[in-house]
């Protein structure tokens, strides 16, 4: 039976993106264990999966569970069996010759690898193999023992760019370069809202995250900046599209300021909240997208949108330098925003070059899902 874990809902509709296109490529009954369930069954992924529940189960203080874990932790420093009572619901989903694929693909990219690598390691005990699928891993993890352990006892992992494959092959020889499996999601055109022109609409999506790695006054000055671009020297408008709303990361808050600071012009567009194929749907429709979520930017790619990618991860760099050559002009490091017209002239630099570009995403992405198809062949060797 085949599994997924590490999921953490589909309000990230990166992660919905994921689901889906793994499910379709898999093409095989499969449980999907989500921290959210209630989530995944509002954007109709019940319909592709079984969900079970795994969130987080926390024992008081004093109680027998929360003793025998501290006094583990105490004399070996291992958390193995306060990820056990934890992750209770998942552990006793898994049952011996099971596939688990580990499918949250930058979860070792943020705080808590440890916590994964205890998990990893109460799965592997029940005799499952596990699949870390579809990830990114900034290199420098690879260098943390602990992290190299685990990441060494996944039975396969599947990079999804050669950034961190060439990190993950030096401590798991059982490492292929595939591709992002969203890269294969379906879109879904619904009726376009008013004030959208065919053909001369430019996407554009922001995060919390980006506002928050980096001098966040300098990238909102700089979104609004590239805004005024637009509609001063172009005859384009504007489509601000959302692909996270989760609490407390939710796109469309910077995204509405954006639209407040441009609404009187009549060239600005909010779009509402949709599931991840609807869109990919409006996002294939654009002229051109400027993006901070990873996903986001894959539906643009993978529609051969030219797309400037305002990035703060490995899998940003990675992912444009395989589709390029090179990450330069492609993406834009948060963390080091020159000055407030930088996005400005990246989107001069991709306006100039749009017919050259859109040539290398066509001549690409057909080998690009070729790619992500292919990962499943290695699950069933």
């Amino acid at each position: 039976m085949i599994k997924l874990y590490g999921h953490g809902g589909s309000e990230n509709h990166g992660c919905e993106a994921i689901i889906r296109a793994t499910a379709r490529l898999l093409n095989a009954p499969i449980t999907l264990f989500s921290s959210h369930p209630e989530q995944d069954k509002a954007y109709g992924l019940d319909k592709l999966c079984t969900l079970q529940e795994d969130s987080d189960v926390f024992y008081p203080r004093g109680s027998r569970e929360w003793f025998l874990s501290a006094v583990q932790t105490k004399l070996t420093g291992k958390i193995d069996l306060t990820m056990r009572f934890r992750k209770k619901a998942l552990l006793s989903g898994a049952e011996k010759d099971d596939v688990f694929l580990s499918v949250g693909g930058d979860n070792y990219c943020y705080a808590g690898p440890e916590l994964i690598a205890a998990t990893n390691r109460n799965l592997r005990k029940r005799g499952v193999k596990t699949v870390l699928w579809g990830c990114s891993v900034e290199p420098e993890l690879t260098k943390d023992p602990v992290i190299a352990a685990d990441l060494a006892g996944f039975a396969l992992i599947t990079a999804r760019e050669s950034i961190s494959y060439e990190a993950l092959k030096k401590v798991n020889p059982n490492t292929v370069l595939v591709a992002d499996p969203a890269f294969t999601l379906e879109r879904k055109d619904l009726p376009l809202p008013g004030g959208w022109v065919d053909g001369q609409m430019i996407g554009i999506n922001a995060s919390p995250l980006i506002l928050q790695s980096g001098d966040g006054e300098l990238v909102m000055e700089a979104y609004k900046s590239l805004i005024r671009r637009i509609l001063e020297t172009t005859d384009c408008s504007v489509a601000l599209i959302p692909h996270v709303v989760c609490e407390n990361n939710d796109d469309r808050i910077p995204l509405k300021v954006l639209y407040d600071a441009f609404a009187e012009t009549g060239r600005v567009i909010l779009i509402d909240d949709h599931n991840c194929m609807e869109l990919k749907g409006y996002i294939a429709r654009c002229r051109m997208f400027i993006g901070a979520r990873t996903h986001a930017t894959i539906a643009a790619y993978s529609s051969c949108v030219p797309t400037l990618v305002l990035g703060y991860s490995v899998k940003s760099r990675g992912i444009a330098r395989d589709l390029f050559g090179t990450e330069e002009n492609y993406v834009l490091p948060v963390q080091q925003l020159p000055d407030a017209d930088a996005l400005a002239r990246g989107f001069e630099w991709l306006l100039a070059n749009e017919e050259e570009i859109c040539r290398q995403l066509k001549e690409t992405i057909p080998t690009y899902r070729t790619k992500a198809q292919a990962a499943v062949e290695y699950i069933l060797l």
